[in-house]
């Protein structure tokens, strides 16, 4: 099968040809036909997690895909040969990944049926950005009527993140530039903050002078938070993706953090895909590469501003 793999941290991803994995009884072997990209798969490659990690090189790349079962080891009981799935393929110690024609999981692992009607281009979206941003919504709390500010929110967990705060019924602020305005509203936010003239946090607050209830983060690096989580009013919340927060000083402060590490599984993606069936999340693909030109694309996502998600097809 090809694959998107690198021989060691550091190493550039090359297009390689390798040999179909061999599931384990308690495995699904899934024909992928698609593999959304997140930023954490190339800070994976550069070896940012290398202590957490005992792989085994060549290490393909990615970590959500969807396709369709090809094969089910003998243990397997809740899927079949020809079912649509999507979740997470990934297993660093056998040096595989969702950046490849084929991949496992375990039955019981981060997989669920895909959402009815939905490409797996769609479906390969969703794992990692999704969940991300239900839990940091989750996280935070929302109720109806609280002002959420939402930090990076033209990216593709962004945009999940502004649309389930909106279905609380919470009043949305949504960092943009100008040409993702309409893509924002249209997504739920009630207030647009152009991030790129001047101060961010300067800009809510002038609008905002009594407080706000609530910050999703998904951007800004520890050096830097102190003046977003001081938007927020006492009793406040503050979630960051990116472990930004030291939460006993906030809460000396009476402002709740949380630095929210996601938690994708079976039943969480089963939800997703209900959520998605019902018309009330759309995830929005920026981007289709095909495989052969995903090195190319991986050279110049790193950095880049993104409007959506970039999807790798087979």
């Amino acid at each position: 099968m090809r694959a998107i793999a690198i021989s060691d941290f550091g190493a550039d991803p090359e297009l390689i040809d390798t040999p179909e994995p061999e599931p384990r009884p308690d495995e699904l072997l899934v024909r992928l036909r698609a593999a959304g990209y997140n930023p954490v798969d190339t800070k994976i490659a550069a070896g940012a997690m290398r202590d957490r990690m005992s792989p085994r090189f060549p290490m393909i790349m990615g970590q959500d895909g969807a396709g369709v079962v090809a094969d089910v080891g003998s243990e397997v009981t809740g899927f079949k040969a020809g079912d649509e799935v999507y979740g997470r393929f990934s297993d660093p110690s056998r040096g595989l990944g969702s950046f490849a024609e084929y991949g496992v999981v375990a039955q019981d692992g981060p997989v669920a049926l895909m959402p009815k009607g939905t490409l797996p281009e769609q479906a390969a979206a969703v794992p990692t950005a999704t969940v991300t941003a239900r839990d940091m919504v989750e996280a935070a709390r929302l109720d109806e009527g609280q002002t959420v500010l939402i930090v990076g929110a033209t990216g593709g967990v962004g945009q999940s993140a502004t649309q389930f705060a909106a279905l609380r019924g919470a009043h949305v602020i949504a960092t943009a530039a100008p040409d993702a305005v309409d893509l924002m509203r249209h997504l739920g936010a009630t207030e647009i903050i152009d991030h790129t003239k001047g101060s961010m946090p300067g800009r809510v607050l002038a609008a905002h002078p009594e407080g706000i209830d609530a910050v999703i983060d998904l951007v800004t690096p520890p050096a830097a938070i102190e003046a977003v989580a001081g938007l927020l009013r006492p009793g406040g919340v503050i979630c960051s993706a990116i472990h930004a927060l030291d939460p006993e000083t906030l809460a000396a402060r009476e402002i709740r953090g949380v630095n929210v590490v996601n938690q994708v599984t079976g039943p969480v993606l089963a939800e997703l895909a209900d959520v998605i069936d019902s018309g009330e999340l759309r995830v929005r693909v920026e981007s289709l590469v095909p495989l052969e030109l995903a090195t190319v694309k991986l050279r110049e996502l790193p950095g880049r501003g993104a409007r959506g998600k970039t999807v790798f097809t087979m």
